[in-house]
């Protein structure tokens, strides 16, 4: 490794953000950590001490977020890594669903996402130089029943982040999208619930009994993927992350390339006369 990065993580006070920003600061990097509550990131300053800078940030609040951006690349000079790792899973069946809470869990996973990226995209094209890593899902490629509103969010990162990818492809600014399948992070304190309808109670058991602990991963692994991915000269633009992802993933892309063989005289009739 060359000189030391600067990241700047969101949602650093648990899981997967707390997890990167100690293996950053682990290896001798400095980190702009926030959180909801500053006071989760007491134990961080305590260890790392002048390393890390303690921030508070509700991604929902746009204008904090741009001041927070600012605070932080005036104390370290630059920022090198860029993580959006905060966000929270709204569940329940569709006709569940509470509108206002499907709105608040895109107003924290997509648009505090994209005030994130807006907020640090001038100074890395100032840098010509910068990493931005979106924190999508397996959810983001595969939707399930019960889990519409969360994987939508999901779903809509991924999209964001492909198109900024492109964008600022020629900036020197590089675009990788986390995609984790089932880990051990304490997710689901984190998950709020829409109130239940009696006739999705069998499709949300068959759900939950699909979800076996023994198919989670150990969270503190993903730390060495991440390292290896903000130092590659030339990163993906997906990162999965988890030994049952990937096959997963080839299943459903498997199904979606069939679906699209049966049905393609279909579709190519649809494009009419030429």
């Amino acid at each position: 490794m060359s000189r030391e990065k600067i990241w700047f993580v969101t949602g650093a006070s648990r899981g997967f953000g707390r997890i990167w920003s100690e293996a950053a600061l682990a290896r001798g990097d400095k980190v702009v950590a926030t959180a909801r509550n500053v006071d989760d990131l007491a134990d961080l300053v305590e260890a790392y001490g002048d390393n890390v800078l303690a921030q508070s940030l509700d991604v929902t609040d746009r204008s904090a977020v741009f001041n927070t951006v600012t605070a932080a690349h005036r104390h370290f000079g630059r920022i090198d890594v860029v993580i959006s790792a905060a966000g929270y899973g709204y569940m329940g069946a569709i006709e569940e669903l509470d509108i206002d809470a499907a709105k608040a869990n895109f107003e924290t996973n997509v648009f505090g996402t994209l005030s994130v990226i807006q907020a640090v995209l001038p100074i890395l094209r100032q840098q010509a130089a910068g990493h931005i890593l979106t924190v999508s899902s397996i959810g983001g490629i595969l939707s399930f029943p019960t889990g519409g509103a969360y994987t939508a969010t999901k779903f809509a990162v991924e999209a964001l982040s492909e198109a900024l990818a492109g964008e600022v492809a020629g900036l020197g600014i590089k675009v990788t999208i986390i995609e984790p399948g089932s880990f051990a992070t304490g997710f689901g304190a984190s998950v709020k619930f829409a109130s239940g309808i009696d006739a999705y109670d069998g499709v949300r058991q068959a759900i939950r009994a699909g979800f076996k602990p023994s198919d989670q991963g150990d969270p503190a692994a993903t730390a060495a993927a991440i390292l290896k991915v903000v130092d590659a000269e030339q990163p993906p633009l997906r990162l999965v992350l988890g030994a049952t992802t990937i096959p997963r993933f080839k299943d459903a892309y498997e199904q979606r390339i069939k679906t699209w063989k049966d049905w393609e005289n279909i579709s190519i009739a649809a494009h009419g006369a030429s």
